[in-house]
C-alpha cells in the first residue's frame, strides 16, 4: 500500500473506532459517521502527502506508521477548517455534495421549522468541525512519536492552526469590502491556505527526522511559492471553473464580494464603466447568472484574469527553482516539482 493509501486506512479506521466507542457509550454516533463521509468524500489529500514529502525529504523511511498517522492528523484537521470555511462563508456545496449544515438541516428537518432546523444544522456542523479539531489532535498524539519529536510537532502544529485562524479572520474581515488594496489578499494566502496547505506540512514532515536548516529553508522557499499558486488558482476557479469539474459554484466569491488578489486587480485597473459595474455586482448577495457574466467580463477585460494567471505560472516557476541544490531525494524532488506543476496546469 502507498504511503497516502495508508492515510486513508489510517482515517477510516481511526473513525471507525469513534462510531464504535460512541455507540457502546450511548453517545450520536452520527458525528464519527459524518466525518468519516465528509473525508472519505474526496479531497487532494495535498497535505499529508506534503507531510510526507517532508518525511522523506529528509531520508525518513517509507512507510512508517508514526510518520502516516501524523500526515492524517492533517486532513481531520483540514476537515475542521472546511466545515467552519463553509458555515461561514454560507456556502451550499462543497465536493459536490451539500456543505454538511446543509446535509444536518435536512437530516434533521421533521419536526422542526425551517429556520429552527437551519439553526440546528449549522450549530451540529459547527460541533462536527470542533470534533474534527480535537480528533486531529489526538491522532498526533498517538502517533507513537518521542517526547522530543512530539514537542516539534506541536510547535510545528501550533503554529499552523494560529495562522490558518488569523488568515480565515483577514478574510472575514475583507469580504464584502473589496477594493485596489492588492496586500490584503496577499496576506489572506500567505495566511490561510499557504502556510498550512503547504509549507508546515513540508516542514512538519522533514522536522520529525531532524532536518538541518539548509533542507527546510528551501522546503519552506518552495511551499510560499507553490501554496501561493494553490490559492490563487482556487480563486480563479471559483469564478471561472466549471462547477461540474470543481464540485463547487463559481459564483460565491463573487456574490459574497471577496477580497481576492483578481478582485484587488481589477479594481486597480478598472475605467468608470468598469469601477461601476464591480461596485454594483461585487458583494450582491442576490447576484444572477447575468450579473456574474458582466463581473467576468470586467474581470477578463481589466486584464486581471491574465494577470493572476501569469503570477500562478511565476509562482510555479519560483517553487520548481527553490529545489535547486537542495538536499533532496530524487524522488522526493520530482514529486514536488510534479505537485507545483499540476498548479499551474489545473487552471488552464
Amino acid at each position: 500500500m502507498d504511503d497516502v493509501g495508508a492515510v486513508e486506512a489510517v482515517l477510516l479506521e481511526f473513525l471507525r473506532e469513534k462510531t464504535a466507542a460512541a455507540l457502546a457509550e450511548g453517545l450520536p454516533g452520527e458525528v464519527p459517521g459524518l466525518l468519516g463521509d465528509f473525508v472519505g468524500a474526496g479531497g487532494k489529500r495535498v497535505r499529508p502527502l506534503l507531510c510526507l514529502l517532508g518525511w522523506r525529504a529528509a531520508r525518513g523511511p517509507g512507510g512508517d506508521p508514526r510518520a502516516i498517522r501524523v500526515a492524517a492528523s492533517l486532513e481531520l484537521f483540514h476537515a475542521f477548517a472546511l466545515i467552519h470555511d463553509d458555515l461561514m462563508d454560507h456556502s451550499d456545496t462543497r465536493r459536490g455534495r451539500p456543505t454538511l449544515q446543509h446535509f444536518l438541516t435536512v437530516r434533521h428537518q421533521v419536526g422542526r421549522t425551517h429556520t429552527a432546523a437551519a439553526r440546528l444544522g449549522a450549530a451540529a456542523a459547527l460541533l462536527a468541525g470542533d470534533v474534527a479539531l480535537a480528533w486531529s489532535a489526538e491522532l498526533l498524539h498517538t502517533a507513537g512519536l518521542t517526547h522530543a519529536q512530539l514537542a516539534t510537532a506541536l510547535g510545528r502544529t501550533d503554529a499552523m492552526r494560529t495562522q490558518v485562524m488569523y488568515g480565515q479572520y483577514l478574510d472575514l474581515l475583507s469580504t464584502g469590502r473589496p477594493g485596489p488594496d492588492t496586500g490584503i489578499p496577499w496576506k489572506v494566502i500567505r495566511c490561510k491556505t499557504a502556510g498550512y496547505t503547504f509549507v508546515h506540512p513540508l516542514l512538519l514532515g522533514a522536522e520529525l527526522t531532524g532536518a538541518g536548516s539548509a533542507l527546510t529553508d528551501a522546503l519552506a522557499e518552495y511551499g510560499w511559492a507553490a501554496g501561493e499558486a494553490f490559492q490563487l488558482g482556487d480563486d480563479l476557479l471559483g469564478v471561472f471553473g466549471r462547477p461540474d469539474e470543481t464540485g463547487k459554484p463559481n459564483g460565491d466569491d463573487l456574490r459574497e464580494g471577496k477580497h481576492t488578489l483578481l478582485a484587488a486587480l481589477a479594481y486597480e485597473r478598472a475605467d468608470a464603466v468598469q469601477r461601476a459595474a464591480l461596485d454594483r455586482h461585487l458583494g450582491d448577495a442576490g447576484l444572477d447568472e447575468e450579473g456574474a457574466c458582466r463581473l467576468r467580463e470586467v474581470l477578463t477585460a481589466t486584464g486581471a484574469h491574465d494577470a493572476v494567471r501569469r503570477t500562478v505560472r511565476e509562482r510555479c516557476r519560483a517553487a520548481v527553482q527553490a529545489l535547486e541544490g537542495a538536499p533532496l531525494p530524487e524522488a522526493v524532488r520530482r514529486a514536488l516539482t510534479d505537485l507545483a506543476a499540476a498548479q499551474d496546469s489545473r487552471t488552464g
